[in-house]
């Protein structure tokens, strides 16, 4: 999380200019935090002696899940406590940790991926830890039982993220946990000095930790294939993973975030995996520097059908936003996005494309805060607490910073790091979900008042896994069209949403609503209607 010097062997594509002038959002985007209306009572405390460790600000995770399968979303905090609120669907959430079977619970825990594994309709989780992590297997949407052991999982040394997708295409969800750097209690040094001041060491200091992937055998087992499918071919030092089919193979591909490392693009032939990122243009900054990687998110901004890529990095770096041109191929071009100044000075972690007033567009949110407790006294202009950040689409070519969207608390300076989107009250409104790891979960409410229509569809699969996670969703509205991913992962140590939500702008009718399913087959709609939660079943033949 340190800023390195140039490296060889890298020549980013040049951007040209866009066509036309960017034309400024004329939408008022809004989201206030109603953690405390809505009852989540939970606190993060950083333990441990000052200054911190790499181990100690590495933060935390977040989820939004609908474990119990009533059609309204809930809310898993992950920490040193493991808390999960039950939502009504209308903003208000009760603590059902006990009922669930949560207490229990004993690790060092740091994030969270969501999917159901055993497509038994209920979504299961992997809370990542430091020596350490757990599965839990949902049973029946009333509690959930540690399957760690029975699974076959073994303790991973630094865990941060992890996300389940169906690498294999066997309609199984298989499991990749990243790991970060080797470090424990005898590792030297535990602090560095930074202008005479100790303080948190940077990532260079020490050695890589990598990461490991799970296939699902069924019968809740998994098995490690990570040298079999040559995921060991990753660098190491990973805080961010996000599947997608950038490509259009029918295969999903890995982008792994990694600190001070070059970034893994790795590409899943049927076989094994193999490292693109260098070759394809997303391993390095746009002027060939490793970069600070963190939180990592896919999402067709500029709606060309293809999937682009967003990388959250560290202080004084661009926040990388790779642009999927085709045929393999990504430019930076963060700059020429009117991304890059308002974010460069922030230290950014969660990160999450979001279409945030329905206008077809994907915007970005990110959450802020450095890992230097005591920074202030080596940079008297930097703070440990940042304010989070919100970036309008403006019209695909463009983003403002309409940060001033976040308002109140909502925009009050934290020490930020997971994230995740969903709507939990059901209103069509895409709402957020941030840590702070020195204060309280913010539940950030999307109260945008002009807003285009929607469409949010909950998919579940036959052949394919039955989260859908992987199939890609298109929506044709007159001259606009919409695709987005099916997936739980992304940001930094959080899981998302899995249903599928399509802005739609202007369109009262959506003329045709296809599903491509993981495994290559296309499911076709006409004439759906807007504006509600619907959901597609593979192979369905009636409109939905």
């Amino acid at each position: 999380m340190m800023l390195t010097g140039a490296l060889a062997g890298c020549h980013p594509q040049q951007q040209t200019a866009p066509r036309a002038a960017p034309q400024p959002s004329t939408t008022a985007v809004r989201f206030v935090d109603l953690s405390t209306q809505a009852g989540l009572n939970y606190h993060w405390e950083i333990a441990g002696p000052h200054p911190y460790t790499i181990r100690q600000t590495i933060g935390n995770g977040c989820a939004f899940l609908d474990y119990d399968g009533d059609g309204n979303l809930d809310i898993l905090l992950v920490g040193d406590k493991i808390v999960l609120y039950r939502g009504d669907g209308h903003g208000k959430f009760a603590d059902v940790t006990v009922q669930g079977g949560l207490t229990g619970l004993q690790g060092d825990y740091f994030g969270c991926a969501v999917g159901d594994y055993d497509n038994d309709g209920f979504p299961d989780i992997y809370l990542t830890a430091y020596q350490g992590g757990t599965l839990l297997h949902n049973v029946g949407g009333k509690s959930f039982v540690s399957a760690t052991k029975a699974a076959g999982l073994a303790p991973q040394p630094f865990a941060s993220s992890a996300a389940f997708v169906d690498i294999d295409g066997d309609g199984k969800l298989d499991l990749y946990v990243a790991n970060y750097v080797k470090f424990d209690a005898d590792t030297v040094p535990q602090n560095c000095s930074v202008n005479g001041v100790m303080g948190v060491c940077p990532p260079r200091v020490y050695d890589p930790d990598k990461g490991v992937v799970y296939r699902n055998a069924g019968g809740g087992k998994f098995v490690d294939m990570t040298r079999p499918w040559k995921a060991d071919s990753a660098s190491g030092k990973t805080l961010g993973v996000a599947f997608a089919d950038f490509d259009g193979s029918g295969r999903p591909s890995l982008m792994l975030a990694n600190d001070e490392m070059a970034g893994n693009l790795l590409r899943f032939d049927g076989k094994s995996f193999s490292d693109v990122a260098a070759t394809a243009g997303c391993a390095y900054s746009a002027n060939g520097n490793a970069i600070g990687g963190m939180g990592v998110d896919w999402g067709d901004y500029d709606n060309d059908g293809r999937l682009d890529l967003a990388v959250a990095t560290f202080q004084h770096e661009v926040k990388c936003i790779y642009h999927n041109d085709g045929r393999g191929l990504f430019t930076e071009n963060a700059s020429l996005l009117g991304i890059a100044a308002s974010a460069r000075e922030n230290v950014a972690f969660g990160l999450k494309w979001l279409d945030a007033d329905n206008d077809g567009r994907l915007d970005m949110m990110i959450t802020n805060g450095h890992t230097r407790d005591n920074v202030a006294d080596v940079d008297k202009g930097t703070t440990f607490k940042q304010a989070s950040q919100f970036f309008h689409n403006d019209g695909g070519v463009h983003f403002s910073d309409a940060s001033a969207a976040l308002t109140g608390d909502a925009g009050a300076p934290i020490v930020g790091r997971g994230l995740a989107i969903g709507d939990f009250d059901n209103d069509g409104k895409m709402d957020a979900l941030a840590v702070d790891i020195e204060g309280h979960p913010l539940l950030l409410h999307n109260e945008t008042s002009s807003v285009g229509h929607w469409l949010e569809v909950n998919l579940i699969g036959a052949k394919s896994n039955r989260d859908g996670q992987g199939a890609v969703v298109v929506a044709q509205a007159g001259t606009l069209q919409v695709t987005r991913e099916c997936t739980t992962s992304g940001s930094y140590m959080s899981a998302s949403d899995k249903r599928v939500h399509l802005g739609l702008g202007g369109a009262s009718t959506i003329d045709t609503l296809s599903v491509r399913w993981p495994d290559g087959h296309v499911d076709k709609y006409s004439g759906v209607e807007p504006d509600r939660v619907v959901t597609v079943k593979e192979g369905q033949t009636s409109t939905p």
